[in-house]
């Protein structure tokens, strides 16, 4: 069992510490606004700190799952981040969908404090860490991901080592681009069926018969068939984040995007609208509500 420090215990950060503790790790985590992931943690036996720098003197692996690469970048760097409480062999991941060129440039200041440090974004949901089911796209060094592969296996069925570090968080966006580009078409095509004087439910029966059915598909269809947002529980806010950071690694790559910027629009104008809370699946309304113009 490995001595691990958690910082970032939101929706999927507390599911994955609840699945860690189930397995009989020890945990260290740092307060969060919302207490509700902190407070459940510490009723099971993990131990609260007061900094970053105190979960990772206190751990062996000190894991983050954060919103964006500022977070991270400001729980990483500082007298009282991560890295100012690195020794020798240390592991750092960052669970998070991050930007590459941001994950190598923290890569770089792990090692020079004598840590190693991994990006292990995650495909699936909340639900899937509480059963040890996530998807993890690790990269980097391969000794370290050797290391930790036990504990990665605790919180994952499909545990992947992509090669050098940054790779996962590429592949992640491209992943996410993709996903949240099928995700608008479908919301679209639902609304479109309206206008159209089409059933939804038939639309999707036609649709999901052939070679475009998809489980993306029918995450948008639970919601605007079913009225059931929580098949995809991703929001509007965090999507249009990814979708945005894909667009930025795209220009760092100097390969300009074209798909990806419908979807960014799109979901753009939704967060302006007050709909950033809102579930990926629920862009059927916002779809809906601008054909009535």
């Amino acid at each position: 069992m490995a001595n691990i420090g958690f910082i970032g215990l939101g929706l999927m950060g507390s599911a994955m510490v609840q699945r860690l503790l189930d397995k009989g790790h020890t945990l260290t985590v740092l307060g969060n606004r919302d207490r509700t992931g902190v407070d459940a943690a510490l009723a099971r036996g993990a131990t609260e700190v007061a900094t970053a720098r105190d979960v990772a003197a206190a751990s062996e692996i000190a894991m983050l799952c954060m919103g964006t690469s500022d977070h991270v970048e400001g729980r990483m760097r500082g007298p009282d981040g991560v890295i100012a409480g690195l020794s020798e062999g240390k592991v750092v991941i960052d669970f998070g969908t991050s930007l590459p060129e941001s994950t190598k440039t923290l890569g770089d200041e792990v090692a020079a404090a004598g840590g190693i440090y991994l990006d292990a974004p995650l495909g699936r949901t909340p639900s899937h860490g509480r059963e040890g089911k996530l998807n993890i796209m690790c990269s980097g060094n391969k000794v370290a991901f050797d290391k930790v592969r036990p504990v990665l296996d605790d919180l994952g069925e499909n545990v992947f080592h992509l090669g050098a570090l940054g790779s996962g968080h590429t592949i992640k966006l491209i992943n996410n681009f993709f996903g949240m580009t099928v995700a608008n078409a479908m919301a679209e095509a639902l609304a479109m069926a309206d206008c159209a004087g089409i059933d939804r439910r038939q639309l999707h029966e036609v649709m999901a018969a052939g070679p475009l059915h998809s489980g993306m598909m029918d995450f948008v269809a639970a919601y605007g068939i079913e009225g059931d947002a929580s098949k995809l529980a991703f929001s509007i806010r965090n999507a249009a984040k990814d979708v945005g950071y894909y667009g930025r690694m795209a220009e760092n790559l100097s390969a300009e995007t074209i798909m990806s910027k419908c979807a960014q629009e799109a979901m753009t104008k939704a967060i302006e609208e007050g709909r950033g809370d809102d579930m990926v699946s629920q862009m059927v309304d916002f779809y809906v509500d601008r054909f009535k113009g």
